[in-house]
């Protein structure tokens, strides 16, 4: 660790005081950070560690297929040089978005961190749907990740919001209006959406810890 140019912090929150504890006597002042810690601040990350330069990332469980998103962000000390080093890096993962501040990283843990989990969700939904129906558990799986990749292909592809997606997929009076109608009954929407507040409130409940 002390001749490492780049060290990255890749630990569950309630670790990190122990952590830096033992890390400090091992690094020094021209090393740079990068924190792949929930909710964990750079001031606190530079308190603990005696160390300026630091890069806050927010990445996602599909960079383990190449496939992640990573929001990124840096302390005033980072060359723009050295934050697109880091950057090219963690595109090795699948790509990354800079933003302008540690409040849209705590806001991206609501979107895209915990992101991957909602859509597991829906799918969980969905698969159980099918067994009720009386599909097999193979068949079900390959019917509900079928429909999540193509729709998402279709979306990546093109430049059609959701909501015009939704309009081609439903012809009024049919199956899909059916459906879209009882997720607007429910509240489906409004439901998401406070599920992704909640991740993020949660991640800035985290760095006051």
């Amino acid at each position: 660790m002390p001749s490492a140019d780049i060290v990255f912090i890749a630990v569950k929150p309630y670790h990190c005081e122990e952590l830096f504890a033992k890390m400090k006597p091992m690094v020094n002042s021209n090393q740079l950070i990068v924190s792949l810690v929930a909710g964990l601040k750079i001031e606190t990350i530079q308190e603990q560690l005696g160390i300026n330069k630091i890069v806050r990332t927010m990445p996602n469980l599909p960079a383990k297929v190449g496939k992640g998103i990573t929001s990124v962000t840096e302390s005033d000390e980072v060359s723009r040089v050295e934050l697109l080093m880091v950057r090219n890096l963690l595109d090795t993962t699948g790509t990354s978005i800079h933003v302008s501040s540690e409040n849209f990283i705590d806001k991206s843990t609501g979107i895209s961190g915990s992101g991957p989990a909602y859509v597991f969700y829906f799918m969980q939904s969905m698969m159980e749907a099918a067994r009720k129906m009386g599909f097999s558990e193979n068949d079900s799986k390959v019917l509900v990740s079928h429909t999540f990749e193509g729709a998402v292909e279709l979306f990546s592809q093109g430049n059609i919001s959701p909501a015009k997606w939704m309009d081609k997929v439903a012809s009024k009076g049919g199956t899909t209006q059916a459906a879209l109608e009882s997720m607007d009954d429910n509240n489906v929407n409004e439901l998401i959406k406070e599920a992704a507040y909640a991740a993020f409130n949660r991640a800035v409940e985290l760095g006051k810890e």
